[in-house]
């Protein structure tokens, strides 16, 4: 993993015998709300943008492209490739998808909910 950023959340820490996969998994089960982006990921800075206007801050981490293939796919999208997967985001643990499934979910009014839910905003 490159450049891991904590924007919000607690502290990371990087076991080097950890594999991908294994770290990956950590990470989203110790932060309820996590961003797995690239380097200079335009897409990350509106989800980041978005998020920030609701009024939550993302974990942030910068996955080398090989590391995407370790990713949990959304159950809806269980055949896209880790390229399509750039960047994407955990709520409570569950791979909502990218930056289309995010807005989405603010456009159906779920967004909100599914973040009180997780302990991330307070209404």
């Amino acid at each position: 993993m490159s450049s891991p950023t904590s924007c919000g959340g607690g502290g990371l820490s990087i076991d080097e015998e950890e594999t991908a996969e294994t770290r990956i998994r950590r990470l989203i089960s110790e932060h309820p709300l996590i961003i797995f982006s690239r380097s200079s990921c335009c897409m990350c800075h509106v989800m980041k943008k978005l998020l920030a206007t609701i009024g939550v801050h993302p974990t942030v981490i910068e996955l080398d492209d090989h590391e995407f293939a370790s990713l949990p796919r959304p159950s809806s999208h269980g055949s896209l490739s880790s390229r399509n997967l750039a960047p994407a985001i955990f709520i409570g643990g569950t791979c909502i998808g990218g930056l289309e499934s995010l807005v989405a979910l603010h456009l159906s009014g779920h967004l909100v909910p599914k973040l009180v839910e997780v302990g991330v905003l307070w209404v």
